[in-house]
């Protein structure tokens, strides 16, 4: 008597297969050394999701998202994490483990967590069927962690990137809840709002650097073919963050020393006067550069390769690894491969580990 069919026991060695790759994952990731111990990050392995998060071995995002509105919330929330990512664990532990922050979310959404290597099948907001990879591909998920929020029609109307802490996170949720994606942007709304940051020190004065190109910013590719990539830091005053980016990312010397290898920028996104050729050629200035991109806050970087094509870009968190990574990724050319950030990471993470088991 046949138990299973074909397909059934695809699946099952799929979710076997899977299984024993985390397992191994878990052993590797244990032997990473913790950074940024003093910004508050601890480093972690795996991810325990608040207990009111969907749990279930469907993943049918159409039925959480149908079911959500039909409790009159307003959408679904997927939280897109992978192990060994610590701004994945904070984010659960500093904004979704605040008890009046849990209530809202709950109040307007169905929250479900996803890993994103997961081969698991699943069925998309929108109904279509395919593995949480692929998914995650699709919609654009290249860090962790991934905030993606859907609407009662199943489309997507907010995607956010890495660590959100817990006042930001509310005002994203407060965007999403009120449609407020349907009549301005979320840079515009943000604008509006008064985010808790007093932890770093006021950015009063843009640095200079002698990384940083100065002007003429002469950037296009688009005719021959540079000889380094190109990184662009947007930022401006009052920007507490981007103070926090100096100090613990761009003053580390493996950072300065790798960065050599490229041409570096930095944009003041208040600066409507200053000329800028941007690497496809056309002329612009850094306010109107940082107002066409999709980044809602700073600091922001852009990543382009020697003939001017956007290779990777951010506004999320970073701390030195990240930065490192992201350089790396740049160095290595991962983008040929058509890998996302993580999916770098992710690799690299496993060599390094690897070759300590083998010393």
């Amino acid at each position: 008597m046949k138990l299973f069919t074909n397909s059934q026991q695809l699946k099952l060695i799929r979710t076997i297969l899977f299984v024993i790759f985390s397992a191994v994952l878990s052993i590797f990731t244990l032997l990473q050394p913790s950074f940024a111990a003093s910004n508050g990050f601890e480093i972690s392995h795996s991810h325990s999701y608040p207990d009111w998060f969907i749990d279930s071995p469907f993943l049918d995002m159409e039925e959480a998202k149908d079911q959500a509105i039909s409790e009159d919330k307003k959408g679904l929330m997927i939280l897109f994490t992978t192990q060994g990512c610590s701004y994945c664990a904070q984010f659960i532990k500093r904004s979704l483990g605040n008890p009046q922050i849990a209530k809202q979310v709950q109040n307007h959404f169905a929250s479900i967590g996803l890993e994103i290597f997961d081969d698991t099948e699943m069925v998309s907001p929108a109904g279509v069927t395919m593995s949480v990879k692929q998914f995650a591909l699709q919609e654009g998920v290249g860090f962790a962690p991934t905030l993606l929020f859907y609407d009662d029609e199943g489309r997507r109307v907010l995607r956010q990137v890495g660590y959100q802490a817990p006042d930001r996170f509310v005002h994203l949720m407060d965007y999403v809840a009120n449609k407020s994606y349907d009549k301005q942007s979320l840079s515009e709304y943000l604008a509006t709002k008064t985010l808790d940051n007093k932890t770093s020190p006021a950015y009063t004065q843009l640095r200079t650097d002698k990384l940083f190109d100065t002007p003429p910013y002469a950037l296009d590719r688009s005719y021959f073919d540079a000889s380094e990539p190109l990184m662009v830091l947007f930022e401006k005053t009052g920007c507490r963050e981007c103070e926090g980016f100096h100090n613990d990312v761009l003053k580390r010397k493996n950072v300065r020393d790798a960065l050599q290898e490229f041409q570096v920028v930095r944009m003041d996104v208040n600066d409507s006067e200053t000329p800028v050729i941007l690497p496809n050629g056309k002329l612009t200035t850094p306010a109107k550069w940082y107002k066409q991109t999709s980044f809602s806050r700073l600091p922001a970087v852009m990543f382009f390769n020697e003939s001017g094509a956007l290779s990777l870009q951010t506004d999320a968190y970073i701390l030195e690894n990240r930065m490192m990574n992201s350089i790396n990724y740049m160095r290595e050319k991962a983008y040929l491969k058509d890998w996302t950030y993580q999916q770098f990471s992710r690799s690299k993470a496993i060599e390094k580990n690897l070759q300590q088991e083998k010393n």
